[in-house]
């Protein structure tokens, strides 16, 4: 089996959810399906990007968005190299558009780029004539996690349209959840945001999501539950009372799970800090949890969505 043509995708950059359509979702889904098949069997090497060069950068720590960038990249063919801002001359204080007008003299083809600001991946886009692909901006959007997600679900459930999905957790501060909300609202999906108030953002109101305080209220009759990492780094001041309170109440056991539906799917983008956020026989339930699940579309998603964007690298229109 092979992955089927690459969708005509609308976008010079993959920068956020919000910028996709539902076709444009759809599409990405479907050619990422593929990739699944693909990575199942012994030979995974593509030539879809021969000849081309991807630079990750991450201005933050990232075991598995940059392994699963790194491993789609190079099963694609393309030329994958690993920039450590850390170790640059970025931590010698060059500015991010120094930093673009070096990586733009070097002519690569597509940027993977985690930072930790808000807006500074559009930033850079906006310097360079590589395409650009947001792994995670501060907590505003990091959209191959949501479409990863997305996959995993669809995959399982057959569809977006209909379900209920309960995120929670640091809603505040998680670019993951932000995403997610965005791509589930496009698809038809409804959604409930399960938070202490302290951890619920102060416009999440105008999010079109249902806001709840109470994990059992929140969890009624859903029919995923996405968990979130406390993200204690992006913290100033206290957020929760202690890990041990906020396991009692804000924690996934199956004694809340039970108000789920029977067969409510378990999701965590990891992550995981067990006995926090999550208990462990719950995120080990081999019939429930698709946490490995998410991992494995993550590689899928990404070749899908560096694929889409490689293509358009020929299109005078989109070198405009």
């Amino acid at each position: 089996m092979t992955a089927g043509p690459a969708p005509r995708f609308p976008h010079r950059h993959l920068l956020g959810v919000g910028e996709l359509s539902p076709r444009d979702i759809g599409d990405l889904l479907d050619l990422a399906d593929g990739y699944v098949a693909l990575n199942r069997r012994a030979e995974k090497k593509q030539e879809k990007l021969r000849g081309r060069t991807q630079i990750n950068m991450f201005f933050e720590s990232s075991t598995r968005t940059r392994t699963s960038f790194e491993l789609a990249g190079k099963r694609l063919g393309a030329d994958v190299i690993n920039m450590s801002p850390a170790t640059s001359a970025i931590k010698k204080g060059e500015t991010l558009i120094d930093t673009a007008a070096t990586l733009n003299a070097m002519r690569p083809d597509v940027l993977v780029v985690r930072h930790p600001d808000s807006g500074a991946v559009k930033l850079l886009a906006n310097a360079v004539n590589a395409a650009v692909v947001n792994a995670g901006d501060g907590s505003h959007e990091h959209p191959t996690q949501a479409l990863l997600d997305a996959l995993t679900i669809r995959r399982r459930l057959g569809r977006l349209s209909g379900l209920t999905v309960a995120i929670c957790g640091d809603i505040a501060h998680s670019r993951v959840a932000r995403s997610n909300i965005l791509l589930f609202n496009i698809m038809g999906a409804r959604v409930r945001l399960v938070a202490p108030p302290t951890l619920v953002p102060t416009a999440a109101d105008r999010y079109g999501v249902e806001i709840h305080h109470d994990m059992r209220a929140g969890l009624k009759d859903v029919d995923i539950v996405m968990m979130l990492r406390l993200q204690t780094e992006r913290m100033q001041g206290s957020f929760v009372p202690s890990e041990r309170e906020y396991f009692q109440f804000y924690g996934l056991d199956y004694d809340k799970l039970a108000v789920a539906k029977p067969d409510a799917l378990i999701m965590h983008p990891g992550p995981m800090n067990r006995g926090t956020e999550i208990d462990s026989e719950v995120a080990d339930d081999i019939n429930r949890s698709v946490i490995l699940d998410q991992v494995e579309m993550g590689v899928a998603v990404r070749q899908a969505c560096l694929e889409a964007l490689a293509r358009n690298l020929d299109d005078p229109e989109h070198n405009r």
